[in-house]
């Protein structure tokens, strides 16, 4: 269950940005996931209760927002995005690909006092 180690990391670095930030109790955390991260929102919000248990995030409302994959042929050059884990461009066929979003993990936001 990866949720758990990337709640973690979450977990420190809110403790962090609130220290710096001089607050003492953090109420909500707003969070984008890219597609291909492939968080499961419901798991990933029981395993930040418990990572951030002992923190000021303690009891903090999460907001997920899930950022869809977009992708680029590199052979016709057409961006699209994958039906599934289908990955292969819609237009030519072609598997070489870049990936311009959908493993995005950032804090897009902390709110607290």
């Amino acid at each position: 269950m990866h949720e758990l180690r990337i709640a973690e990391d979450l977990a420190a670095m809110v403790e962090g940005y609130a220290a710096e930030a001089g607050l003492t109790k953090v109420e909500k955390i707003n969070v984008s996931f890219g597609q291909f991260i492939q968080i499961v929102p419901d798991l990933f919000v029981a395993a930040f209760s418990e990572a951030a248990r002992d923190t000021v995030a303690a009891g903090a409302e999460l907001d997920i927002e899930i950022i869809p994959a977009e992708l680029r042929c590199l052979h016709c050059g057409s961006g699209y995005r994958p039906a599934g884990d289908l990955c292969a461009c819609g237009i030519c066929g072609s598997k070489e690909i870049a990936l311009i979003h959908g493993k995005e993990l950032f804090v897009k936001s902390i709110e607290g006092e």
